[in-house]
Formats: C-alpha cells, structure tokens, sequence
C-alpha cells in the first residue's frame, strides 16, 4: 500500500511538472496568436483582457497594406535557397570526410567547424563593406550566400558523423558488385543518413528563416525579409502590437510546417535499409 501511495504521489507530481514546462513553451506562443487578433485598443488593456473579440485586420493591414507579404515571400525564396546549397555541397563533402583519408582532413575539419563558432555579430561590418563595395546591397545572393557562410558547416557536422556510423562493409559490398562512390553515395549511405540531412536541412532553414542581424542591415526594400520588415514596425513613439504580433505569427508558421514535414523524413530515414 505505502508503494503504490508513493508511486502514485510520484506520478501526480511528474503531471504537475510537465504541465508546468508545457504552460511555460505554450503560453508565450499563445499570448503571441490571441494579442495578433486584438485592437490596439484591447491589446494596451491593463490588465489583460482575456475574453475579446478577434478581429484579422492586424493580419490585412501588415500583409497587404505595409508590404509583409513581400518579405514572406523574399524570408522564404532566401531560406529555401540556403537549404538546398548547404545540402548540395555539404552532404557530398561530409561524405568524404567520413569516407576518404587525405591530407589535411583534420585542417578542413577543424575548419568547417570554427567557423560555425564565430559570432556572426564579429562579420557584420566586414560583410557590409564587401557588399557595399561590389553593388551587392538589397540583394538576394547576399543574403543566401553569407547565409550558406554559416549553414554548410552545420550540415557538414550533422552529416560527417551520420555517415560514420554507417558501417563500411556496406561501401566494400557494393564496389564488389561494381558500384560506383556517386552510387554508394546516391542508394545506399545517403538514404541512412537522411536522419542527419533532415536534421541539417531543419536547422538550415529556421538559421535562414529567423535571421535578423544580416537582413536588417544588408537590405532595404527589395530583399528585406521578414523578421526585419517585424523589427520595423517597432519605429517611433507608436508601437502597433497588433501588427508586430501578426507578423510574427506568419514567420513561426512556416517553420512549423517545414518542421512537421522534415520529421516524416526522420522517421522514413530511420526505417530504410541497405536492402539492395
């Protein structure tokens, strides 16, 4: 009886602690979605104003009438972009760092991985003078490219160990039967790795997608993105909580949706084999 009492006194206590670390995630994003569908008047209340009701002017107004639509659209054309470079040249490289030895493999390695660790906020300036001096503000490219800057090396980290525990008689089979290291890569390694390329590729995009510090000063209209276009609204004496809220709401929702799909492909890469 005491050890059923206990346990049953252990797990009302593991209820309370969960429900606790899921108010403490929850309640932020919530509070975000409900004050983007309040007036400015009703979002201002002190104290909070609970029971309202909702209105999708502040998500009009900030898409259609102050341009946010357009940096979704230049967020996602620059996010999209970096991925799918970063996996191109990265996963074909961390293949030969986990399959090859040559010289001053652990030179590139070492490499790779300290310039993942250099504080952006150290390459903002240099970064600026670059682009200014060849024409490059307000550009797409420039984005992608400092971007990419940061992402390969985090795909390249992901994928290296990935491939390392792949077992290399998998590799020695296949060249028996004539396979070549494209082949290897392309129908055997690279379905095994796919929980380590989902993973680069998650971390890639919300990287490309969240960034402030480079979209805010290397863009101005054309290529500005949308966690800039939300810092924006936040100029002046009048802050418009409302569309400020709005705005990033519509930049979480994507990272949610990529997020959900790329876990599939977690889960499809966990259940393929090397069956030939």
């Amino acid at each position: 009886m005491a050890a059923n009492a206990a346990a049953r006194r252990s797990m009302v206590w593991q209820i309370v602690l969960l429900a606790l670390i899921m108010l403490v995630c929850v309640f932020p994003f919530y509070w975000m979605v409900t004050t983007s569908l309040k007036t400015q008047i009703v979002a201002l209340e002190s104290p909070p104003v609970w029971l309202f009701e909702p209105t999708l002017n502040n998500y009009r107004e900030a898409l259609f009438e102050d341009g946010v639509l357009r940096t979704l659209i230049n967020s996602l054309i620059i996010a999209i972009c970096t991925t799918a470079l970063a996996l191109c040249l990265g996963v074909p490289a961390a293949f030969a760092l986990a399959r090859f030895e040559f010289r001053g493999k652990k030179d590139l390695w070492f490499w790779f991985i300290t310039n993942r660790m250099v504080s952006p906020i150290v390459l903002a300036l240099p970064f600026f003078l670059i682009a200014r001096n060849l024409g490059m503000l307000d550009m797409h490219i420039t984005l992608v490219l400092i971007y990419l800057t940061f992402n390969l090396p985090i795909v390249i980290w992901i994928c290296t160990d990935q491939f390392r525990s792949i077992p290399y008689d998998l590799d020695e089979a296949a060249r028996l039967e004539g396979a070549s290291q494209l082949t290897i890569l392309a129908k055997i390694c690279l379905p095994l790795a796919m929980p380590g390329v989902a993973v680069s590729a998650i971390f890639s995009f919300i990287f490309s997608w969240n960034e402030l510090m480079f979209g805010l000063i290397l863009t101005r209209t054309a290529a500005k993105t949308a966690p800039a276009m939300a810092v924006s609204f936040m100029e002046g004496y009048n802050l418009p909580y409302g569309k400020i809220m709005a705005t990033s709401t519509l930049i979480v929702i994507p990272v949610l949706i990529f997020a959900l799909l790329a876990s599939k492909q977690l889960v499809r890469g966990l259940t393929m084999g090397a069956v030939k």
